[in-house]
């Protein structure tokens, strides 16, 4: 079910449009992001890489960085230990490149999903120690493991973590107290005693705070490692960080350097999936590029991801880049699979009434658990679990909504849990199998979600009549890009649109093509992708007329231009 409302954020908008040269439309749509005053305002439209903080404002910023200069002039053997979804990939890319350059010697391990789990752990560290390393450095991991660390200093090496994660904590008589692990250096921005002014970053955004840091106390040009900023906007789209202050222009900048990267993996990636390189967007990161890159560390193994960022010649990109298309492809179809049973076991059993849905696939690729979750928590909106077999007892994912802080909530149940982590949005954990349906009974019992937090929330940006569609306000819109979680494309909306006209297309029949007009009689083409049926028998009840949400574009077809509106939701 869904329940829309309109935004009401109060501002001069005809002020704000002369002060900015903005249309009073752009004005209003950048309050309801919550962009107020002249300088947000000014930094949301026209923010740029000069505008990043400075990383030695981290807390132990300049501990790490005077540990890996020595250890860099003692030459010292030092190992990135990353994780393997696309913000780890990118990050222990980003370190590895920027350690390289200054001379280090630097390899790199990226721990295995099946074998290893989430994150640092006994066998990686004593892989390293038998390697002769005298340094390891976490990125997008390690905050959580304050064991494994402890571990390995117990051997005589020096840690260095550097991660985007919450760190773990105990509440007692006292207070919540933050339970940090004994490195030599922890970088996190999410660290309660840490004063850098954007705690959003992802793991990569951080490690590239780390190296340009680097090059600034050595007194070399931050300028050789800006074409890392392209990993950079690629880990924070695909890690689903919120698109506002540095992330935004991490973003935006980094997209514009993808477009003429030098990177040949890269290059033959975006090749091999057919985006067209000058439209690139964040879309296509999110949903084309990403999911290659991803697939590699759920089904083989994310070093191939970091081999073709890699790779030093066409040929060897080409190969590496259609292997993780072909690894996408077939994720795809298990994804499919796996969401079908899922579905199946809630409309089919007792799980239909908990408000949080804990399902048991035991036959489920443990590496989809994360997917299969975010599409049951699309149908149902509810928190989601997903659980499979794992090596020993079961793994899985969970994947939340805005009223439901999922890590606080397996905080709750952390004597059930093996091992758990995450922050509001989502989390990962392994649970013995039989403390699965208790796992399950104390999340609902714990539960405070309303019913009105169960419904999904459409948030109308405004009321606009076909007519204000128009090319210029199209291309006015592109200075709000780009979007995603935190800054989600516009949605306008209309009431009483009569519908003149339908044609489905597409090879799965999931393509609508409508011949609209509004109240005041303005006609416009419209398309609708999803659920084709559906929508046709709610315009078959309503006698054609329907209301619908919508965002502009124009349609380019040999040469001619069209206006059109794509779709959103529809009542």
């Amino acid at each position: 079910m869904e329940k829309w409302f309109l935004t009401r954020k109060g501002a001069d908008f005809q002020k704000i449009s002369q002060k900015f040269h903005i249309n009073p439309v752009i004005a209003r749509l950048i309050r309801n992001r919550d962009i107020v005053g002249d300088d947000e305002i000014q930094f949301y439209l026209n923010g740029n890489v000069e505008n990043l903080y400075d990383g030695i404002l981290m807390k132990d910023m300049s501990v790490a960085v005077d540990i890996i200069r020595e250890k860099i002039q003692e030459r010292k053997s030092i190992r990135i230990i990353g994780d393997y979804d696309i913000d780890g990939i990118n990050a222990t890319y980003i370190l590895l490149e920027g350690i390289e350059k200054l001379g280090g010697d630097v390899s790199v391990d990226i721990p295995d999903r099946m074998k290893d789990g989430y994150g640092l752990n006994k066998t990686l560290i004593d892989r390293a120690f038998e390697d002769g390393v005298d340094t390891i450095i976490t990125c997008d991991n390690g905050i959580a493991a304050g064991g494994e660390i402890a571990y390995g200093k117990s051997l005589g090496m020096t840690i260095v973590v550097t991660d985007h994660h919450e760190v773990p904590y105990e509440e007692t008589e006292e207070g919540i107290r933050y339970l940090l692990p004994h490195a030599d250096a922890v970088i996190d921005p999410k660290r309660e005693d840490c004063e850098y002014p954007f705690p959003h970053l992802c793991g990569a955004g951080v490690a590239y705070k780390l190296v340009e840091t680097l090059f600034n106390v050595e007194g070399r040009d931050a300028g050789e490692i800006e074409y890392l900023i392209e990993n950079v906007a690629i880990a924070t789209v695909g890690d689903v960080m919120d698109l506002i202050g540095e992330n935004r222009i991490f973003v935006k900048y980094g997209l514009e350097k993808i477009k003429k990267t030098k990177n040949l993996g890269l290059k033959s990636l975006i090749e091999c999936t057919g985006v067209e390189v000058d439209r690139l967007s964040s879309y296509h990161i999110g949903f084309v590029i990403g999911p290659c890159l991803n697939a590699s560390g759920r089904l083989d193994t994310a070093k191939r991801a970091l081999e073709l960022l890699r790779a030093k010649t066409k040929a060897d990109a080409d190969i590496l880049a259609g292997d993780l298309k072909a690894l996408n492809d077939s994720r795809k179809e298990m994804t499919a699979e796996a969401v079908e049973e899922a579905v199946e076991q809630v409309e089919n059993t007792s799980l239909k009434e908990d408000t949080v849905l804990v399902i048991y696939l035991p036959d489920c690729h443990e590496s989809l658990a994360g997917i299969v979750a975010g599409r049951i928590r699309e149908k149902y909106h509810r928190p989601t679990f997903v659980l499979t077999n794992a090596e020993e007892g079961a793994k899985g994912s969970g994947r939340s909504i805005d009223a439901y802080h999922m890590y606080e909530e397996m905080n709750k149940c952390k004597d059930l849990l093996e091992k758990f982590g995450g922050h509001k949005l989502a989390g990962g954990l392994s649970i013995p199998i039989e403390n699965i349906d208790l796992f399950r009974k104390r999340l609902n019992e714990n539960c405070e979600l309303s019913e009105d937090e169960l419904y999904e929330k459409v948030s109308i940006d405004m009321q606009l009549p076909l007519s204000y569609v128009s090319e210029t306000l199209i291309e006015e819109l592109e200075c709000l890009e780009p979007f995603g979680k935190g800054n989600p494309k516009p949605v306008f909306a209309e009431k009483d649109i009569q519908i003149r006209g339908t044609r489905i297309l597409g090879k799965n029949k999931n393509v609508l093509k409508l011949q609209l007009s509004d109240m005041y009689g303005t006609e416009m083409e419209g398309m609708y992708f999803g659920d084709v049926g559906r929508v046709m028998d709610t315009i078959e009840n309503k006698n054609g007329k329907i209301n619908i949400t919508y965002y502009p574009t124009v349609n380019e077809y040999m040469g001619r231009k069209t206006l059109q509106i794509v779709i959103q939701n529809y009542q």
